[in-house]
């Protein structure tokens, strides 16, 4: 088999990997995405569909937040102005961003306001969703089960003050 064949397969097989862990961090069953037919997850090598690189993108950057528990969020933080930027009930850079801004005020982060969702901010987070949101695991930077289940009360909370 030549090279660039098995590089392809690999590249496929890495992204559909990642597209399903994506897809099951955000409590979404694959086959609700693509129905009966399995081929629909299948991408020529060469190319990502848009709308699957946006699910995916969505389920790890949202920790498990449902769009309204998401749009809750961006609610709360752009009231106490940290400027989220539109709220779509996606957490993207910006929301992020303003995000890591709450989280260096009042929970110790300091890393860059960047708006990557890494083992700092996650740690910050952690130290936040412990003092108000019932978490209970350590504060090791990793967005395990208790982590996305003390972000979805705090989702929650946030979705149903603002009227989401």
């Amino acid at each position: 088999m030549p090279a660039h064949i098995g590089s392809e397969n690999m590249r496929l097989s890495v992204w559909k990997r990642t597209f399903v862990s994506g897809v099951a961090a955000a409590g979404i069953s694959v086959s609700t995405l693509v129905g009966a037919s399995a081929t629909a997850v299948a991408a020529p090598a060469d190319t990502t569909p848009a709308v699957v690189t946006k699910i995916s993108a969505q389920a790890v950057q949202n920790l498990g937040l449902s769009i309204r528990q998401a749009k809750g969020v961006q609610r709360r933080y752009q009231e106490l102005g940290y400027a989220p930027g539109t709220i779509d009930g996606y957490l993207g850079t910006n929301s992020w961003k303003a995000i890591q801004r709450g989280l260096r005020d009042h929970n110790g982060y300091t890393d860059d306001i960047d708006g990557i969702v890494g083992p700092n901010t996650i740690k910050a987070l952690q130290r936040g969703l412990k003092d108000h949101w019932g978490y209970t695991g350590p504060i090791d930077g990793i967005a395990g089960d208790g982590t996305r289940a003390a972000f979805a009360r705090f989702g929650t909370w946030c979705a149903d003050k603002y009227g989401y």
